[in-house]
């Protein structure tokens, strides 16, 4: 491709792209199927490339196996190289690592090199974003056990991405069509999910939650309020069906107020997703993991995406799992990768953006 066909100089690298890093999950799950069909089905804008990180010869099994087009248009296997690809303007890089061993590798199978190369590929993306390579993170599904079988000790890429940049407070939310939905907790049980709605903590979340939609003003319509759901059915009618909406929910609720934070609730679950749906609320606060879930992916299973805030970098993500069920198979849809792809490029190029 022709560097003159393209958008915007990047001045940091020369480059007239802006590149979305995306490494290729976990290798024996549905990850690089759905990486090669949405470089194909994703409109590309012309001020905005892809480097995908991975090893080659996954992508040259799943192409084949799959009756696939790999897409790339150039592929290197270190950062001069690459820094060559991307002043050309290439459109789709691949960055080549070589993990795995495809004498033994299997679809569908949890395999403590294939957790090796998922973690590996995540953790090079992450430097190359961070050295000014790519300018945003687009991620593919992870398998927890996989990572566990490789030694790795967290538990998905909230947890690596924090670690990697030491982060503290990274915060997930998810996006289903403009239904914005952030998490008070995550990977805990329901008992300690409860336990863990104290005043304190969710005054904190209340007010990280209002800073991360005020600076970023193109991704939220601040104008409307924020809203807290409630954690027992119809917000615990008063204690009659529990009483954190009345020990930690309202204090925490009436404390931010004071601090001039336009946050209401706790509105019931079973009606708050659907009123900020309808665009009521800017967003909405679960209280706990399967009650955000639940309303996003029931509103749009495959195009729900998760993106995490607070990072040095914007991380989007499909927010599904690796589906070893049929990795293979050529039956995994892509509608949620191309939808991440297409939030991280809005989010990069818009002007005033802020991660």
């Amino acid at each position: 491709m022709d560097s003159k066909e393209s958008g915007c100089y990047d001045s940091a690298m020369n480059t007239k792209r802006r590149y979305l890093a995306v490494p290729f999950g976990d290798p024996a799950g549905i990850g690089p199927e759905i990486v090669l069909k949405a470089i194909k089905h994703f409109n590309l804008p012309k001020s905005i490339g892809l480097l995908v990180v991975g090893d080659a010869t996954l992508f040259q099994k799943v192409a084949s196996d799959l009756n696939l087009s790999e897409g790339f248009d150039s592929v290197v296997v270190d950062e001069p190289s690459l820094e060559q690809s991307i002043n050309k303007g290439f459109s789709c890089i691949l960055y080549s690592q070589s993990v795995l061993d495809m004498d033994t590798f299997e679809y569908g199978k949890v395999q403590a090199m294939c957790g090796k190369a998922a973690y590996d590929a995540v953790e090079k993306a992450a430097s190359l974003v961070q050295a000014g390579f790519a300018q945003a993170l687009v991620t593919p599904p992870l398998h927890k056990e996989a990572l566990k079988a490789a030694g790795i000790e967290h538990i998905g890429y909230t947890e690596i991405l924090s670690s990697l940049t030491n982060t503290k407070g990274a915060v997930t939310m998810f996006d289903t069509l403009g239904l914005k939905i952030f998490f008070h907790s995550r990977h805990l049980s329901l008992r300690q999910a409860c336990d863990a709605v104290t005043k304190a903590s969710l005054l904190k979340t209340i007010e990280t939650c209002d800073a991360i939609t005020k600076n970023n003003p193109t991704a939220f319509d601040c104008s409307l309020s924020l809203a807290v759901a409630g954690l027992n059915p119809h917000c615990g009618e008063h204690g009659l069906f529990g009483n954190e909406e009345g020990i930690a929910i309202d204090p925490a609720i009436e404390e931010a107020r004071a601090k001039g934070i336009d946050v209401v609730g706790p509105i019931g679950a079973d009606s708050v997703f659907y009123q900020t749906r309808m665009g009521k609320y800017r967003a909405v606060i679960s209280l706990y993991h399967d009650q955000g879930h639940i309303a996003a992916k029931t509103y749009d299973f495959n195009q729900t995406i998760s993106i995490t805030w607070n990072l040095p970098f914007l991380r989007t993500s499909v927010d599904h799992g690796t589906a070893f069920d049929i990795a293979g198979k050529n039956l995994a849809d892509d509608q949620g990768m191309v939808r991440a792809l297409e939030v991280a490029s809005e989010y990069i190029t818009a002007k005033g953006a802020s991660v």
